[in-house]
C-alpha cells in the first residue's frame, strides 16, 4: 500500500506562541514533573528548552523544494544510480515527543539533472527537524525528489530506533524500524530495487 503524504505547511509568526508563552509552558511541565522551576539548576532551562525546540523543530521553517531547487546538467551523459548512503538523522516521534535516532539511504536514477550531494542530506534535515512518523518521512523525501528533479525514479530507505520504544512502553532497547519507498523505475522494475539493495549491501 502507498504511503499517503502529508505536505505540511511552512509556519509563519501568525498565531505561533511567543517565546515568553513557550517558556512558561516548559514551567509548567516541570511543576507537573514534580520539579521547581525557581530552583537555582532550572531557572535558565525554560529558555534553554525553547530554544533548542527552535533548532530540533527547524524543519517546519524550511522548504525542501527551495534546497532542491539548484541542479546540474553537465553529467556528461550519465544515467546511472546516484546512491547517498548513511546519512544520519535525529528526529522526534510525533506520538510521544521523544528521539527517533537513525540513518537515511537515498538513491535516484538521473533524467539529465542531478542534484548536489549535500541537498540530498539537507532534505532528510528537513523533515527529520519536525515531529514525524518515519513512515511520512521516508514517503516525504521520496516525493520531494520526485517531484522536484523529476528523475527516473528514486529509492528511499531508513532504519531508525525509536526511543518511545526503548525508553518507555515496551522498553526494548536496540530494535531497529525498516521503511522503505520507491517510485518511477524503482517502483516498477524489480531489477533496479535488487541493484539498490546490493548497493547497500556491498558498502557496508
Amino acid at each position: 500500500m502507498d504511503a499517503i503524504v502529508k505536505n505540511f505547511p511552512v509556519l509563519d509568526d501568525t498565531g505561533r506562541p511567543t517565546q515568553k508563552e513557550a517558556e512558561e509552558a516548559v514551567r509548567v511541565l516541570l511543576r507537573w514533573a514534580g520539579e521547581d522551576p525557581a530552583r537555582e539548576g532550572l531557572k535558565d532551562t525554560p529558555a534553554r528548552v525553547a530554544k533548542a525546540y527552535r533548532e530540533i523543530f527547524g524543519g517546519y521553517d524550511l522548504v525542501a523544494e527551495d534546497v532542491l531547487g539548484r541542479t546540474f546538467e553537465e553529467v556528461s551523459g550519465y544515467d546511472d544510480i546516484v546512491l547517498e548512503k548513511d546519512i544520519p538523522f535525529y528526529s522526534h516521534c510525533e506520538h510521544h515527543m521523544v528521539p527517533i535516532i537513525g540513518k537515511a539511504h537515498i538513491a535516484y536514477l538521473p533524467n539529465g539533472r542531478v542534484l548536489g550531494l549535500s541537498k540530498i542530506a539537507r532534505v532528510v534535515d528537513i523533515y527529520a527537524r519536525r515531529l514525524q512518523t518515519q513512515e511520512a518521512m521516508t514517503a516525504q523525501i521520496a516525493k520531494a525528489i520526485d517531484e522536484t528533479l523529476m528523475p527516473r525514479g528514486v529509492a528511499v530507505m531508513i532504519e531508525a530506533e525509536h526511543l518511545c520504544m526503548a525508553m518507555r512502553g515496551i522498553k526494548k532497547q536496540g530494535a531497529t524500524t525498516l521503511t522503505t519507498t520507491f517510485t518511477g523505475a524503482f517502483k516498477s522494475e524489480p531489477a533496479e530495487q535488487v541493484r539498490f539493495m546490493t548497493m547497500l549491501r556491498g558498502f557496508k
